[in-house]
């Protein structure tokens, strides 16, 4: 059975499901399809795209799931009343939807990372003093608050950029904090693992400002593995032998992208400008 990774759909239903069918034709049978999260928000259907994933997942005995992203963490928190919404989201189908409880549980048992055939699936990227053991221990500290009874109060202090630098002696809501900005957030850092949240819509850092995407900090201990992400829509579709980047734009006037991990093959989705450009999140 072969694997596909499938970048950020933001919303957009329909390409998602022409990838789909483009995927299941090259597959010749059964495959495993995992997303790298950002299922919604932006996008024209994210009601329609959420319920379709939703569906897959719990058809597919396994062979279909779903990272969460910065965009389904958020969901959650807004249908939670844990936080506000912004003028930029397409949310308001979802939550008002019929079932919207039943979505939100469903998001709500979403892993935060993935490992799957030696590679390591997250949504944004992976801080540098983590292997990919600790990334998936990490992770699961997050999940496991996420589908508790606490998962609400921690929603609602889930939000902000401090700590930005990782320290294993970090405990409580700043520890929880720092994982998911790392795993759901992160782009550019310094070499020492400070991560930097302002710079969203460029490849690479100002000059002389010192960062690095994060996959190039020096030392970075999930080298020994392939990591695959979304996210970073500027960066657009990378592939190197230890790293697969898949947010090719979608929403933005790019394209919906599937990479298969055993071969590297490469199936792509054309797809309208649903947004401009100037509003990358």
């Amino acid at each position: 059975m072969k694997t596909y990774v499938i970048g950020d759909l933001q919303g957009c239903a329909h390409e998602a499901e022409a990838l789909l069918e483009k995927i299941a034709q090259d597959a010749g049978g059964d495959a495993r399809v995992l997303f790298v999260g950002d299922l919604i928000n932006r996008g024209p259907e994210s009601l329609l795209a959420l319920r379709r994933m939703k569906a897959l997942a719990e058809t597919s005995c396994g062979r279909v799931e779903a990272l969460l992203g910065n965009h389904d963490l958020h969901l959650l928190a807004v249908a939670a009343g844990a936080q506000a919404a912004s003028k930029s989201d397409t949310l308001d189908e979802i939550l008002a939807a019929p079932d919207r409880d039943e979505l939100m549980a469903w998001l709500r048992g979403r892993p935060l990372a993935m490992f799957v055939d030696a590679h390591l699936m997250v949504h944004a990227g992976v801080a540098p003093q983590w292997d990919a053991a600790q990334t998936m221990a990490l992770a699961g500290e997050v999940e496991e608050v996420l589908r508790g009874d606490g998962w609400i109060d921690f929603l609602a202090n889930m939000y902000g950029n401090q700590p930005d630098r990782w320290d294993d002696g970090l405990t409580g809501m700043d520890r929880l904090r720092c994982i998911v900005n790392a795993l759901t957030r992160m782009r550019l850092c310094l070499p020492d693992g400070t991560m930097d949240f302002a710079h969203k819509e460029s490849e690479s850092g100002p000059i002389g400002s010192g960062l690095l995407p994060w996959f190039d900090l020096p030392g970075r201990r999930t080298m020994d593995v392939t990591v695959v992400f979304g996210h970073w829509s500027a960066l657009g579709l990378i592939l190197r032998p230890n790293l697969v980047g898949l947010d090719s734009g979608c929403v933005w006037g790019g394209k919906l992208t599937a990479v298969c991990l055993d071969d590297r093959g490469l199936l792509q989705v054309d797809c309208p400008e649903y947004r401009p450009h100037g509003g990358k999140a």
